[in-house]
């Protein structure tokens, strides 16, 4: 849990990734007085600069005024901004390439097949889903720092999607739509979920603009967990009628997980054998094929596609038998080949659809953000939150001009991505040019595909999150307050909606807090311009002036406020930068809050950071157990080790 953390060295594609210790990176230079001076100068220098030719000692006077006042200039903005700007010349062809073809290709073809599946739950036609696995994909190729992430489309968004398009774009009551109805109905509804694509981009560049990257805090790793589970029992229950053939309306709103379970029960002796039969014999297949997969991840070269193999099976069993004829079964139709023309989404709707957009951009990032750190930890690596939020704000954005609906990173692409050996974001390169050959000319092969085996994809991709719930008795073990935290969110997910269930979810994790334990985020460089303001920070909320040690500031309860504080977590995530008297301030907060009885743990230090801190002395205030790859490790070693009991946790952003 604790110690050295791996994940704070920062080896780009073309260093070596088996560095033992952050501290054997090469740091940059720590800026010494005697440094300073000699490229900025002092009075000492005035006798030789006035013995220079004029012409001479202004060109120089200049030059010095130039360095000492402009900003980083566009070349490092431009290369902060397109992360393969730093990455790619470093990029090992040899030893990467073939891995990110493999992976980049196995990943493309459980794109399609899930792709059409996500669209039917976000009710959309599907070929919208392929229009969704290709643009963001290729977007954050170009943008991303998750060099192991895979995006596209996501149960839980498409589901959250689904939900809102069915209350803004309602069927008619009627049923029995014509050609051309069924035609304008489907544009409304693509309009609608491109419009809150376009409005949850928008709101992800917004917290960018206003650098909130740390707030994929608020959203733990139980909030987290307990939202994807509990949604994954919402695309159940939802693909129930497809798998029965049953023609009911989607329910929405809360409650209507129950809602759907009522009505299919009703519905149930209406069920068409057909359909049933169909859908029985792909999840036969399916299953099995992902359970494979995982046991023996291990022995297999790539996993089995079983999706695409499901696919193509059903595709010539319908056609052979014409059971869409016969049957009366439904099946996908025409795919239209090559792109949808750019249009922009009605902006008049935004106003109706920011409400949903707001809890889809959170999901977005915080499942997004989870999964970037979870693999750059497993693989060495950093990756900027920040960026993070300007990588998916511009995905969903410019994505949503041609027609695609909220998409982020998923977790079963992700894990599949890994475990068939891709490397770095070429991956991504790969993925598209698979779904890209769909789009332009394997489309007419789908036509007979039934959609009982989309609704069959859709159920099997949720193992992953279904079997979540074995973590819980460990979480039990570990905390109490955080499996509380699972189950409030869980329960709100299940009984009311995915939406509301996340906002219940947030709001109880940050009711229940740990009083004696604060975490602090300084998320600016720490340099000599800003060491005082970092000192007259922290002491203000540590209670470390030199009037004595007072009551700490929180944003927590009065009985919190009043509770001394005992363990601080100090995010260093946004400190991208310290210099030598920046590093010798947070080195003197070591000590004072040694000498007050205050535990001071460290998370998230990259390595530059880190090398300079250890320069000027920091090991000598503190040991390597203090040193944490995450927050959230941080604040789970100060309730197990340091015997902080209570709720968790007081948080306070800086």
């Amino acid at each position: 849990m604790s110690g050295l953390p791996g994940a704070s060295t920062c080896p780009g594609p073309g260093e070596a990734s088996d560095l033992k210790s952050p501290l054997g990176a090469k740091f940059r230079e720590p800026l010494t007085e005697a440094r300073f001076q000699q490229l900025f100068g002092d009075a000492e220098q005035e006798p030789e600069l006035l013995a220079e030719p004029r012409w001479s000692r202004l060109r120089r006077l200049w030059k010095r005024r130039a360095r000492a006042c402009s900003g980083p200039g566009p070349w490092p903005l431009l290369r902060a901004r397109l992360p393969p700007l730093r990455w790619l010349p470093h990029y090992r062809w040899r030893a990467w390439l073939l891995g990110d073809a493999v992976a980049g290709v196995t990943v493309g073809i459980v794109h399609v097949p899930q792709g059409m599946a996500f669209a039917l739950l976000t009710s959309v036609p599907p070929v919208f889903g392929l229009y969704t696995s290709f643009f963001p994909v290729l977007i954050y190729t170009l943008l991303g720092t998750g060099r192991h992430l895979s995006t596209g489309t996501f149960a839980v968004l498409s589901l959250m999607t689904g939900s809102a398009v069915e209350r803004l774009v309602p069927e008619p009551l009627e049923g029995n739509l014509s050609g051309i109805e069924r035609e304008q109905l489907d544009a409304q509804r693509v309009g609608a979920a491109a419009a809150m694509a376009f409005g949850s981009g928008a709101l992800m560049l917004g917290m960018f603009a206003l650098q909130l990257g740390v707030l994929a805090t608020f959203l733990s790793e139980p909030v987290v967990k307990a939202l994807t589970s509990g949604a994954a029992l919402h695309v159940l229950v939802s693909q129930l009628p497809s798998l029965l053939g049953l023609p009911l309306p989607r329910q929405i709103g809360c409650f209507a997980l129950f809602k759907t379970l009522a009505a299919v029960l009703t519905a149930l002796p209406r069920s068409s054998p057909a359909e049933l039969t169909v859908s029985a014999l792909s999840l036969a297949l399916l299953v099995p094929v992902k359970e494979l997969n995982v046991r023996f991840r291990d022995r297999l070269p790539t996993p089995i596609p079983g999706e695409i193999v499901m696919v193509l099976l059903a595709s010539v069993l319908c056609f052979t038998s014409s059971l869409d004829t016969r049957y009366n079964i439904q099946i996908v139709g025409l795919l239209p080949g090559g792109f949808p023309r750019p249009l922009l989404p009605n902006l008049a709707e935004l106003p109706r659809i920011l409400a949903d957009s707001l809890p889809m951009a959170l999901v977005t990032f915080a499942v997004s953000a989870s999964l970037a750190s979870i693999y750059a930890d497993k693989y060495s690596y950093t990756i900027d939150s920040n960026q993070e939020l300007f990588a998916h704000g511009v995905s969903n954005l410019i994505s949503s001009l041609f027609s695609c609906f909220p998409n982020s990173a998923t977790l079963a692409t992700t894990s599949l991505l890994v475990d068939a050996g891709g490397n770095t974001q070429v991956a991504g390169l790969f993925s598209c040019m698979v779904v890209l050959s769909v789009l332009l000319w394997l489309g007419p092969f789908f036509y007979y595909l039934p959609k009982a085996v989309l609704a069959c994809i859709n159920i099997s991709s949720m193992r992953q999150m279904f079997f979540q719930m074995r973590e819980l008795p460990q979480l039990w073990r570990i905390s109490r307050v955080d499996f509380a935290v699972w189950m409030v969110t869980w329960v709100a997910v299940v009984t009311l909606s995915v939406d509301l269930g996340l906002a219940v979810g947030v709001v109880f994790s940050m009711l229940l807090q740990v009083p004696g334990l604060c975490i602090l985020s300084y998320p600016t460089p720490l340099y000599f311009g800003t060491r005082g303001q970092f000192r007259r920070i922290l002491e203000w909320h540590l209670g470390l002036g030199e009037g004595g040690k007072e009551a700490p500031k929180t944003d927590g309860p009065p009985d919190a406020v009043a509770e001394p504080v005992r363990v601080v977590v100090l995010d260093c995530s946004g400190v991208t930068f310290a210099d030598a008297a920046g590093a010798r301030e947070v080195v003197q907060l070591a000590s004072r809050c040694r000498d007050a009885g205050i535990h001071l743990l460290l998370a998230q230090c990259n390595a530059s950071v880190l090398g300079t801190l250890t320069q000027a002395g920091l090991l000598d205030r503190v040991t390597p157990e203090q040193l944490f790859v995450s927050v959230q490790d941080a604040a789970a070693y100060a309730l197990e080790r340091l015997e902080l009991t209570g709720p968790k946790t007081c948080t306070v952003w800086v």
